[in-house]
């Protein structure tokens, strides 16, 4: 079996995560590529009962990257060569952060250790990371109407957690040349492997 191109985003809600996926989605689709896309994490979390935005806890933050990891996992035993993770396991760790602070509470060390190591696991297998940047120009999708100042804690928080290790990734605006940008970067690598 071949390892799959994986190709993660991240960033705060209704920055245009999951449209982006699926343009890129459709880009490699059209060039004969087999492709899975992971994600709707947080919408499963809460099915489940699990807190989400700025609810989160510890507990629905693990449940969503080990369900990412498994959807990812799975993906790849079904023969994917591409895998879209919609929400790479380092944003459920942001949404966490910002909840927290959102919250005026803090997480314990540990904690925050111990789920820092279960995302930075998966760092590794990521090819791409694509890092979404709010337009405040924009008004926010009213289905993701939560506070604002949880939204921009969030934002502030995934582009933290980039820039602390630093964590290779490339920022996507609303802008359409930078939407284009990174679509054509996902399309390139990702022909390029099935090329070798």
């Amino acid at each position: 079996m071949n390892t799959p191109v994986r190709i993660g985003v991240l960033g705060t809600h209704s920055t245009g995560k999951t449209t982006l996926l699926k343009r890129i989605e459709m880009e490699l689709r059209g060039h004969g590529v087999s492709v899975a896309r992971t994600g709707r994490l947080a919408k499963r979390a809460a099915a489940l009962g699990l807190p989400k935005m700025h609810q989160h806890t510890v507990a629905s933050t693990e449940w969503i990257i080990t369900q990412g990891i498994a959807d990812e996992i799975t993906a790849a035993a079904q023969g994917a060569e591409v895998i879209l993770a919609d929400r790479a396991p380092l944003d459920a760790i942001a949404y966490l952060h910002a909840a927290m602070e959102f919250r005026g509470e803090h997480l314990h060390r540990l904690e925050r250790e111990r789920l820092r190591l279960l995302a930075s696991t998966q760092l590794p297998k990521y090819d791409l990371l694509l890092a979404t940047v709010p337009d405040p120009q924009t008004p926010v999708d009213q289905r993701h109407a939560y506070d604002p100042r949880y939204r921009l804690l969030v934002d502030r928080h995934v582009h933290g957690l980039l820039s602390d290790d630093p964590i290779p990734h490339t920022r996507v605006t609303s802008d359409p040349a930078s939407q284009s940008q990174a679509i054509e970067q996902a399309l390139h690598l990702c022909t390029q492997e099935a090329a070798v």
